[in-house]
């Protein structure tokens, strides 16, 4: 039985990327059939996955520019991440500033945590308003919590001026780098917390993700269990990276991970982005000024993800994200990508958005193939 259309042009790497470094399915099938459970005992298949584990958060911390392995606590997603940090970290009496570019992965568990929220609006271009920064913060202000680039216009918050500001007024920055980690450079000294998920662009299996924290942080225990060791201990233990990893970890999905982070750190970092600016720009110039068709975002930044999002005349987005699947086989995003108060802004709740975003993978003629359909849809 076969899944999905052979020939099938694939622009939804934002959301999860489908076409990965082979050595990635490589290394979950192994796993699957020669990984014990890790850290729980000293057999050759136990001590297998503890070794390639470790080494995954070598490659991560190699990514990110950390000395530290033991910094990288690995969990189910970005969202799990993000969640166990804010309700972690977060009690009802702060006031934390976050941004109206935020996914619902922020959004939720700030909402959840009953604090006093104040957000930076942004321009019309999706872009955060940066200098307004200083008008939000209060005496109970302990946190900021923000993405480093849109997963709806791709822009690329400026979070080495975000995280001065933080460091100057002893607030303590969670970033949200699920959209930029693998894709652009992402550097360990702008912001203290860092969450992000394995399966968009560090080309990892979907399941995959973690934490990154660049100094101790006193967390709530969020989640609790075996551990493999201290087992007569009352309470988990709040060190690194054992606070968040509780149970078996997924072994196989995190082997394919560090294969994915390999591929970057080997391939470099630079050269991805030189790649998926190269097909976004293509993309964007082939389609920009065409009748019918309104693009959003800033495409005059010198560094922004692979993400084109866009509206047609007299289409919703659904409608138009099927018509490019059916009768262009391209498959794109539709709808509010799950960061409500961006569309809101952009006014685009109504209709949403569709999203067009690039991977390494990606070829120059598959571009073509999506400019021209654009083309045809737009003037028909």
């Amino acid at each position: 039985m076969g899944f999905g259309r052979i020939c099938m042009i694939y622009f939804d790497n934002s959301a999860t990327t489908l076409k990965k470094p082979s050595e990635v399915a490589e290394a979950v099938r192994y796993a699957i059939n020669h990984f014990g459970n890790a850290g729980r005992s000293f057999y050759d298949a136990s001590a297998a996955a503890s070794r390639e584990i470790y080494a995954a958060r070598a490659e991560i911390a190699k990514l990110i520019g950390s000395d530290e392995p033991l910094s990288v606590a690995f969990t189910s997603s970005a969202t799990e991440s993000l969640n166990l940090v804010i309700a972690g970290l977060v009690r009802e009496s702060d006031h934390v500033i976050s941004t109206v570019l935020e996914h619902n992965s922020v959004l939720r568990p700030l909402y959840l945590s009953g604090c006093e929220l104040s957000f930076m609006d942004c321009d019309e271009l999706g872009s955060p308003d940066i200098g307004s920064l200083k008008s939000l913060i209060n005496a109970k202000t302990k946190f900021l919590v923000c993405t480093h680039g849109s997963n709806v216009t791709g822009n690329v918050t400026d979070v080495r001026s975000l995280y001065e500001f933080c460091m100057a007024n002893e607030i303590t920055m969670i970033l949200d780098i699920a959209q930029t980690f693998g894709s652009i450079p992402v550097d360990f000294d702008t912001a203290d917390i860092f969450c992000f998920t394995g399966h968009k662009s560090l080309f990892g299996p979907q399941g995959t993700g973690g934490i990154i924290t660049t100094r101790d942080f006193d967390f709530d225990i969020m989640k609790t269990g075996g551990a493999g060791h201290g087992s007569f201990q009352h309470f988990q233990s709040k060190n690194m990276p054992d606070i968040f990893e509780v149970g078996t970890l997924n072994s196989p999905g995190l082997y394919g991970l560090q294969k994915g982070v390999r591929y970057i750190n080997e391939l470099g970092i630079d050269k991805i982005l030189e790649k998926t600016t190269r097909l976004m720009n293509l993309f964007y110039d082939g389609i920009v000024g065409l009748e019918n068709v309104k693009i959003y975002g800033a495409f005059s930044e010198s560094i922004r993800l692979p993400i084109v999002s866009l509206a047609v005349a007299g289409f919703t987005s659904p409608e138009l994200a099927e018509r490019l699947y059916k009768d262009f086989d391209i498959a794109t995003r539709a709808g509010i990508h799950c960061a409500p108060l961006l569309h809101k802004r952009l006014d685009t709740a109504d209709s949403g958005l569709v999203r067009f975003s690039f991977s390494y993978f990606n070829t120059e003629d598959e571009v073509e193939s999506g400019i021209s359909a654009l083309r045809e849809i737009a003037h028909g």
